[in-house]
């Protein structure tokens, strides 16, 4: 097929909304396609702009979202030590604030939440942010489409954690009136429960010999499952036996002996030198792993045992992740977008009006030209990327300090007598290049987590009601994850009922390079996310969609109406694991050390943590308050 034909067919040149991005790099789209896009872009009408609306309310922008090219403009400059030294100023504010907070996610947010409650709403606090929304990864998606509007999240889900919520986090999720127990109440299961939809896999043909979905994986008996795959006889074989019941594998050794063995080799060498899984299968696998996105090569075996993952069954160990909160598994259809809103309205109730509640906050008004008034004791500043944070004076004397920022291609700058960096860890070093050699060697050490949490609207689910599934594992593509949306029913927002309707098709992807250390498949992921514009991932989404869901009657051409893709090469939050890190004491952990308070500054966010979750980001949040209040004598 020309690749002329295939735009067409696949619908690149309809009417939804787009923005393609060169982001100063090279076009990995070959020329034939390229040439190819602009003719049949040529010979359509002209693209749909988005809504007017869209450009003073950023979650109605659509196209490349996340760390969008504007957003992570001033990385590079950063990064390469062109603010070493204090820039000059082309805009001196003369602001002078109480508190500075570099980073509006919800450890920013909630940084401002903490010192406000224990200071007094008078105090001057300036939020800044390089995004031209709040809440971090809390990104909200929406899309207008017949009179509707079809909310999604586009990065941090829950109100969730496989470990107990601090009294703390716990506080503050009560705080903002979240009642995380009545989740079942507002979750949007029936339609896809009455059609008795589930899991399906997607065999691509690149390793698998044939593009084929297989639904029921998990529900159906597996010998059925995999009798229905395109395998191999002998990874057939494989797969039936390491899916039933297993031998014990490391019999002769002690249940210790067992843990130390199975927490220096990963899940793929256990399977490979242990149970003897043929490499012809291992393809079944590659979409899966551990916690923080780590897959079957990067997730410690000893982790996969723990969980419960297949081959482990006959080595006599405990199974279970221990103490989980089943009722914090609540979210909203726009994820912690909501619970950001929740804080903004709290800080700010000038720009999300009214006594907002969990009810309430998914619809409630967000007025950004409220933000950042210039009478507002509290402000946020959104699109000002920071890129020098220096204390006036030695750090042990100072009374103040001065930060620069990239704001509409100027460096400004404000005052502040105090500092919360609730940023990226590895961007701090860049950012106080005075910062002793041991912190910012620690602050340096983790490598965030690429992904993406892209959401795709469609007319109608159709297709994946005539194929039995209502969520889809592709384990060897670029988007391993599938699954619709039906929404939560709350705060006069409905889920859907019908295949007939439109619906969010959520899909997630974790880039990496199988068979590197997980560090550099990270760095290897974020470089792939940073290198594709918004055409190639439309591209690749159409494609794979196509490829899965054609067979049902999916047309791409017609069916997608609208697509935001949430990029995230600076993720998730590191997490420590037995192949990849030195076994330390708790104190002497990377994170631990880098996030000393520094004289006036201290540090926040989830990397400060090593955690990738909500209540991390606010544990470390108030952390880093309550040190700036120590440092004050104000405990």
């Amino acid at each position: 097929m020309s690749a002329f034909r295939e735009y067409g067919d696949l619908g690149m040149n309809r009417r939804i909304p787009r923005r393609d991005f060169l982001n100063g790099v090279a076009i990995g789209i070959t020329g034939a396609y390229a040439a190819a896009r602009s003719r049949v872009v040529a010979a359509a009408e002209p693209a749909q702009a988005p809504a007017a609306a869209a450009a003073d309310y950023p979650p109605l922008r659509t196209g490349l979202r996340g760390n969008d090219p504007v957003a992570i403009a001033g990385f590079g400059p950063l990064g390469r030590g062109d603010y070493r030294q204090f820039p000059a100023l082309d805009v001196d504010t003369r602001e002078v604030y109480d508190l500075v907070i570099v980073g509006g996610g919800i450890s920013g947010l909630a940084a401002a939440h903490f010192w406000r409650r224990a200071l007094g709403q008078n105090q001057k606090i300036l939020v800044l942010d390089n995004h031209d929304d709040f809440g971090g990864h809390a990104k909200r998606n929406e899309f207008k489409y017949q009179g509707r509007t079809f909310i999604g999240y586009g990065g941090t889900m829950g109100i969730a954690t496989p470990f107990p919520y601090s009294y703390t986090a716990k506080r503050l999720v009560e705080e903002l009136g979240i009642q995380v127990e009545r989740n079942n109440e507002f979750a949007a299961r029936a339609p896809i429960q009455k059609l008795d939809l589930g899991p399906g896999m997607f065999f691509d043909k690149e390793h698998f010999g044939e593009d084929r979905l297989v639904a029921g994986n998990g529900r159906i008996p597996w010998p059925e499952f995999f009798a229905k795959a395109p395998l191999s006889d002998q990874a057939r074989k494989d797969l039936i036996r390491v899916y039933g019941k297993n031998p014990d594998y490391l019999a002769g050794l002690s249940v210790e002996a067992k843990i130390a063995k199975l927490a220096t080799m990963s899940w793929q060498d256990f399977l490979v030198q242990h149970a003897k899984v043929s490499s012809e299968a291992i393809p079944f696998f590659m979409g899966q792993g551990g916690r923080n996105n780590k897959r079957v090569d990067t997730t410690p075996a000893l982790e996969a045992a723990r969980r419960g993952s297949v081959g482990f069954n006959g080595l006599g160990l405990e199974v279970g992740e221990g103490f989980r909160e089943s009722s914090y598994t609540f979210h909203f259809p726009d994820g912690n977008a909501s619970l950001a809103r929740l804080l903004v309205n709290r800080l700010l109730p000038s720009a999300v009006p009214g006594a907002q509640s969990m009810e309430t906050i998914l619809q409630a008004p967000v007025d950004y030209a409220k933000l950042d008034e210039s009478t507002a004791a509290m402000r946020i500043r959104l699109s000002s990327t920071v890129v020098r944070v220096q204390h006036a004076g030695p750090p042990d004397r100072a009374k103040s300090v001065r930060i620069a920022y990239l704001r509409d291609g100027k460096v400004h700058g404000v005052s502040a007598a105090n500092v919360v960096l609730a940023c990226y860890n590895s961007l701090i070093p860049a950012l106080m290049p005075e910062l002793p050699a041991k912190q910012q060697e620690a602050l340096a050490y983790s490598v965030k987590v690429p992904m993406m949490y892209n959401n795709v609207l469609i007319r109608r689910w159709t297709a994946f009601a005539k194929l039995g599934v209502s969520n889809i594992n592709s384990p060897c593509m670029l988007h391993t994850g599938t699954s619709l949306d039906p929404g939560t029913t709350i705060s006069g927002y409905r889920g859907v009922t019908t295949p007939d309707e439109p619906i969010l098709v959520h899909m997630t992807s974790n880039p990496n390079k199988p068979g590197l250390p997980r560090k550099e498949q990270n760095r290897a992921g974020q470089q792939q996310l940073l290198s594709m514009t918004f055409e190639q991932f439309e591209l690749e989404i159409r494609r794979h969609l196509t490829r899965m869901l054609g067979s049902g009657g999916f047309d791409p051409a017609t069916d997608i109406v609208g697509l935001t893709v949430n990029r995230w090469p600076y993720g998730y939050s590191y997490t420590y694991d037995t192949l990849g890190d030195p076994d330390v004491p708790p104190e002497q952990r990377p994170h631990v050390i880098g996030r000393q308070r520094f004289g006036l500054v201290t540090i926040a966010n989830s990397d400060a943590g090593a955690a990738a979750f909500t209540n991390q980001a606010i544990d470390e949040a108030h952390r880093a308050v309550e040190e700036l209040f120590v440092r004050a004598g104000l405990t």
